[in-house]
């Protein structure tokens, strides 16, 4: 029988070091909680973050500052139209003086990789980070080399509609555990911005507050938190009413989804949900951690129909539908 008091104990003292992290960033950042909460339920949950916004609202600098106390190994690839896969993984060099070849290791070798502006480089460049994203390793030189841990994709990405930016192909899409979508701040929060970075001396550096190694300690605890059978259940509901709408009461979304989620979005929705209980300092999954997490997990995976497009009803519509139709235990 899993004792979920001890496990809640375990992650009250487990999750100390979050608080630390989050107030040495908002430091720097000033609100944009859903995105620096986004970035640490991926840390947590070891999956990857899409994060779309227009120029200009701070994600990359977020990123920057959550490696920075975080003391892991940040690396910023700016993707452009005419980047090479070697760019990213890294290639060989040739040393004439001594006749030897030698392995240049590329940005992707780094505990926090920003992959700035992923959608305007073209599909082939996208997908190089296919290997390294899922299986945590690349191929350079005919070796397989593994990617140090932990080993976070954090990529930036323009609305589509903006000039120069191709989609992202479905498959590398699915392979981001969240997408996390930035808007403006709030009219304080603007005022804050500007006083705090409107100056031509730039601002203070985050200090570090932490470490990768209490990361990879709380994932192992991570494993332990409790999901009650109905929790499970009512997560597998969701999951299976953007595949089967009239079954769930939502008749009229069957001709506005051209596919649900799969398998693979069950699983990262019960990570993701397990990362927010951690991050509430909590040993148990609640169905609030699941509708929390369920539109940043489900978005990106949730593809519509033409008809959907043409009515102006986007993925984010139809999980909001389910979320609402689909009984809570």
């Amino acid at each position: 029988m899993t004792d979920v008091s001890a496990i809640t104990a375990r992650v009250e003292r487990e999750s100390e070091f979050l608080r630390d992290v989050v107030g040495e960033v908002q430091r720097v950042i000033v609100g944009q909680r859903t995105l620096l909460d986004g970035m640490l339920i991926g840390l947590l949950a070891n999956g990857h973050v899409l994060i779309e916004g227009v120029p200009g609202l701070a994600k990359s600098l977020a990123v920057e500052s959550m490696a920075g106390a975080m003391g892991g190994v940040f690396r910023r690839i700016q993707f452009t139209p005419d980047l090479l896969p070697s760019d990213l993984v890294g290639t060989q060099v040739y040393d004439p003086k001594t006749g030897d070849w030698s392995i240049r290791q590329g940005p992707v070798f780094g505990n926090f990789v920003l992959a700035d502006e992923i959608n305007r480089a073209p599909a082939k460049v996208q997908s190089a980070l296919l290997e390294a994203m899922q299986e945590r390793q690349v191929t350079l030189a005919g070796e397989t080399r593994t990617l140090p841990s932990p080993f976070l994709v954090l990529a930036t990405q323009n609305p589509v509609e903006q000039e120069g930016t191709y989609p992202l192909p479905e498959a590398q899409v699915d392979r981001f555990m969240l997408k996390v979508t930035v808007d403006y701040p709030t009219r304080e929060e603007e005022r804050q911005i500007v006083e705090r970075m409107a100056r031509t001396t730039g601002h203070d550096g985050v200090k570090q507050v932490s470490s990768t190694e209490k990361i990879l300690s709380a994932r192992r605890l991570l494993d332990e938190i409790y999901v009650d059978e109905k929790v499970l259940t009512y997560l597998v509901d969701l999951t299976f009413a953007t595949r089967e709408p009239a079954a769930a009461g939502l008749a009229d979304l069957a001709p506005l989804i051209l596919y649900g989620a799969s398998p693979r979005a069950s699983i990262a929705l019960t990570q993701a949900a397990r990362a927010r209980a951690f991050l509430e300092g909590r040993g148990f999954v609640t169905p609030h951690d699941l509708k929390s997490v369920a539109m940043s997990v489900l978005q990106h995976r949730v593809i519509t129909t033409f008809e959907a497009e043409a009515e102006g009803i986007t993925s984010v519509d139809v999980i909001r539908r389910v979320l609402d139709t689909v009984p809570v235990p």
